[in-house]
């Protein structure tokens, strides 16, 4: 007879049953079965994990975002019921707009105490519906396996994105006789939907026939593991290919065809081109306000391509021709056969005026100035020049993401990880201690403003902990910066609770044992970069940034996208 073991024990075999390796957590009551299992399961003769203990909830779903996203698995994180189920809700609705797969598993009252109000009773469940792929209470114990397998399923699959758990506490503590289980098949559930013939040949025969083809490419690629695939694309049919935030490093930064970031704080070229195209090919993104601006007068010249393994992103935002619903790895190698080797040498060339315009008026000028107050595109400048080739790059959210995006380089898969459809304040610094983890050794960079890193400071207990080797680089502006740069510009310069009093960081680094050193100005930046690089261990780079710094080139809220503005005279 099998031996009987306890629900809590059996969660350790599934999750074990599933690959995991590295799990982000934070131990409390109604999850205390759980962790006391996890004791024997990472040390000793029947380890399998690695327990990464954060210093609050919320940073064990970004961590384990990071994970997932630099890595390619599933990013598990578990929490106790009640505040600590509440405390994950931000980063599983941030999972889900970006496509992160990760499990949260959150500790639960028994059964027979749900609806009493019991202490640290929250239905979970129906909070996480609206914002999670799925999400579940495994009642009893011999659900465990089922229900785990399930989730990862879930998670990876398709579009990937979070599950939710919830895990009542009689479940942990029952006894079954385990037995792993694969789920691969749910009815109602089609992951990868079959490719349709004949949307393949009428994107084929609009490609083919276009003579000023546009692609847009998104994170769909990354995710699909389909960047191969891409380049062999847009090589046959000589395409020029703007990039996403999230997409950024599914084309290499120095590839050819490569035209640039869209969106809000793109590239100028690229935005304009998206209103000139006779042919857009959407790849795995999703027509987000922050690249299409005003949707109503957006590409209206170009037919529509759009390729996604998700059904509900075609005609959600903009209007589409022909529709290839399908895994990309699977679609782009179908296209591709259809097509003819094009030449699109004179359209490619017609970039290049408006690139060099933004050279002269935006890059140049933020990258290498003359004279005046460290500027943030300089910093994130002379960490790119200096950084591996296969660096990670995390951001926090504001104007240190638009900045680091738009000055960093990529030439390596996944090396990207920031929260773009949540736009998450307090991201950066847990999703890089996650990508520390999933990075296999690769150097993680995280760029934060000093309104962000506050957010989630305390998870500098993490990295002392862990010794977790993130250089993190702090611009300072003593703003809030991008709601200053709104307030300045759209508010009449009414700069209402954006200045912030910060701490002393020195002090604080010093506190958490964390290497330091501070940047005033740029005859020092240069060695400051490559120090901080060179440290071993975790450090923090803090550089004193001019105060009204801005992002450009910027297309206001709700306008044209060819409304983007280099300056803001």
């Amino acid at each position: 007879m099998q031996e009987r073991i306890t629900g809590s024990e059996a969660l350790m075999l599934a999750l074990k049953s599933e690959g995991v390796e590295t799990i982000f957590g934070y131990p409390g009551g109604s999850i205390m079965p759980v962790y006391d299992a996890l004791y024997d399961y990472t040390r000793g003769p029947k380890k399998a994990f690695d327990h990464i203990l954060v210093r609050h909830e919320q940073a064990a779903t970004h961590a384990a975002e990071g994970y997932a996203r630099v890595s390619g698995r599933v990013g598990v994180a578990i929490v106790t019921s009640g505040p600590g189920a509440t405390n994950t809700l931000t980063g599983v609705a941030d999972a889900m707009l970006d496509s992160t797969p990760i499990v949260v598993i959150a500790g639960q009252v028994p059964i027979g105490a749900l609806g009493t109000d019991a202490f640290q009773e929250v239905d979970l469940v129906g909070l996480a519906q609206p914002i999670s792929k799925w999400s579940y209470q495994i009642r009893h114990a011999e659900d465990i396996a089922w229900a785990v397998s399930r989730a990862f399923y879930i998670a990876r699959s398709g579009r990937p994105g979070p599950v939710v758990l919830d895990f009542p506490k009689n479940a942990q503590v029952e006894t079954v006789e385990f037995k792993a289980e694969h789920v691969s098949f749910i009815r109602s559930y089609v992951a990868y939907p079959k490719l349709s013939d004949a949307a393949v040949q009428q994107a084929a025969e609009l490609i083919n026939n276009a003579k000023k083809p546009l692609a847009l490419v998104g994170q769909g690629v990354e995710l699909a593991g389909a960047q191969e695939e891409l380049k062999t694309f847009l090589e046959k049919a000589d395409i020029p290919a703007g990039r996403t935030m999230l997409g950024l490093s599914a084309l290499p930064s120095n590839h050819p065809l490569n035209v640039g970031m869209l969106g809000m704080h793109g590239n100028y070229a690229v935005n304009l081109k998206e209103q000139e195209c006779d042919v857009l090919i959407a790849i795995g993104m999703r027509f987000s306000d922050r690249v299409t601006g005003n949707v109503k007068t957006y590409a209206k010249q170009a037919k529509i391509i759009h390729l996604d393994i998700d059904k509900s992103e075609i005609d959600k935002n903009v209007k589409t021709d022909v529709a290839v619903v399908a895994d990309c790895k699977e679609s782009l190698p179908a296209i591709t056969a259809l097509l003819q080797k094009a030449d699109h040498h004179e359209w490619r060339e017609s970039f290049k005026p408006l690139n060099e315009q933004e050279r002269q008026k935006v890059i140049e000028p933020a990258i290498h100035p003359k004279d005046g107050p460290l500027l943030m595109g300089e910093v994130v400048n002379a960490v790119a020049e200096q950084a591996p080739d296969d660096t990670v790059l995390v951001t926090d959210v504001g104007q240190n993401q638009l900045f680091a995006t738009r000055y960093f380089k990529y030439l390596h898969q996944r090396s990207i990880c920031t929260s773009g459809g949540l736009g998450t304040m307090g991201y950066g610094m847990p999703a890089a201690v996650g990508a520390t983890f999933g990075g296999d050794g690769r150097t993680v960079v995280c760029f934060m403003g000093d309104g962000g890193f506050q957010m989630n400071i305390q998870e500098l207990g993490t990295i002392m902990e862990q010794q977790a080797k993130v250089k993190m680089i702090l611009l300072n502006n003593n703003y809030l910066g991008n709601v200053r740069q709104w307030q300045d510009m759209f508010w009449q310069r009414r700069k209402s609770f954006t200045r912030m009093l910060n701490p002393c960081y020195e002090l604080i680094a010093q506190g958490y044992g964390v290497g330091y050193e501070a940047v005033t100005d740029r005859s020092s930046l240069h060695d400051a970069v490559g120090r901080m690089l060179a440290a071993d261990g975790p450090f923090i780079l803090e550089c004193a940034i001019k105060e009204d710094d801005d992002v450009l080139p910027m297309t206001p809220p709700g306008k044209n996208v060819d409304d983007m503005m280099l300056s803001l005279s």
